[in-house]
């Protein structure tokens, strides 16, 4: 589960009425964090310190929320509950809550005027447990979709997934938000959950040649938000390429994945307690990334008219 890395804690928010929700994960104390960003949309807030030739190492907690751009707000709340508990980059006169954001764009399957305020995602913080947390349709993942290529008429429901694997003391872990435009791909390459066909199966199967070709799509409403934790000692840099990898895992797991429909992000998390060969994490932040992806669409039940393969 994700939630296995000692100090790394997970909640949510969900609104099942309006279809959108909020997922936060708090971090230890010296968690180093760092992000890449792919696709030609993404909507995110105090990316840019994560740049590895920036000197902020610290991140005390991550926000991945539906509401689009506006529910950036809701990063707020985070700051707030960081705040009440003295929590924060350490500044001769306050502590600085550090405290990246991303969005997923879920507009169009609830009520567009309703998004995660500040309030939900500090109930969200006041939530978080080192527990196995709940996956599927809530949280971020509540109105998400997936194979959106064909438009909204064929698409299925997407959610929140996670996976982990394990060596010796080393532990990579990954959760996912799944918001993609593509098709979500099991190992053994068959489609689990994607644009249906009308008259059965997925279109990528019944007609190869039809992606993209005969659907009027809107520009920059889907996303796919990764969060990859790992327990290992690690410099921004290292982070920063494993977050590289990590999107490798999305491609492997999405197909179409980083389009100019979409806004992918993977953000990374070391706590620096083991000794690890960055290529070991790495490849398995690639392997645990895909996996918390199929996971957040196997889980997913459906909601409304959008099916789920839950």
């Amino acid at each position: 589960m994700f939630t296995s890395i000692p100090g790394i804690t997970a909640g949510h928010y969900t609104d099942f009425k309006a279809l959108t929700g909020c997922t936060v994960v708090l971090c230890p104390d010296n968690t180093v964090g760092s992000c890449d960003i792919r696709g030609s949309a993404p909507g995110s807030r105090e990316t840019a310190l994560l740049d590895p030739e920036k000197t902020m190492n610290q991140v005390n907690a991550i926000l991945l929320t539906g509401g689009s751009a506006f529910g950036l707000a809701a990063a707020d709340g985070v700051m707030q509950y960081l705040a009440d508990n003295d929590i924060g980059y350490k500044t001769p006169w306050v502590k600085v809550p550090i405290v990246p954001a991303a969005v997923v764009f879920d507009l169009n399957a609830g009520d567009k005027n309703v998004r995660p305020l500040p309030e939900n995602a500090y109930a969200a913080c006041e939530s978080a447990t080192a527990g196995e947390i709940e996956r599927g349709s809530v949280g971020a993942g509540t109105g998400a979709t997936v194979g959106k290529w064909m438009g909204p008429e064929y698409w299925m429901k997407g959610g929140v997934g996670t996976a982990e694997q394990k060596h010796n003391d080393l532990i990579v872990s990954a959760l996912a938000v799944v918001n993609a435009i593509g098709d979500v791909y099991d190992t053994n390459g068959k489609i689990i959950t994607g644009a249906r066909h009308p008259d059965g199966g997925f279109w990528a199967e019944v007609e190869p040649g039809a992606m993209f070709g005969q659907a009027q799509l809107p520009l920059n409403t889907n996303t796919t938000l990764v969060i990859v934790a790992t327990n290992a000692k690690c410099t921004k840099l290292q982070v920063y390429q494993m977050c590289r990898r990590a999107q490798t895992g999305m491609a492997r797991a999405i197909k179409p994945a980083h389009t100019s429909h979409d806004g992918d992000c993977v953000f990374g998390l070391a706590t620096g307690t083991q000794d690890a060969p960055l290529d070991l994490v790495a490849e398995i932040a690639a392997e645990v990334t895909a996996e918390a992806i199929r996971d957040g669409v196997r889980t997913a039940r459906g909601i409304g008219n959008i099916p789920g393969a839950a």
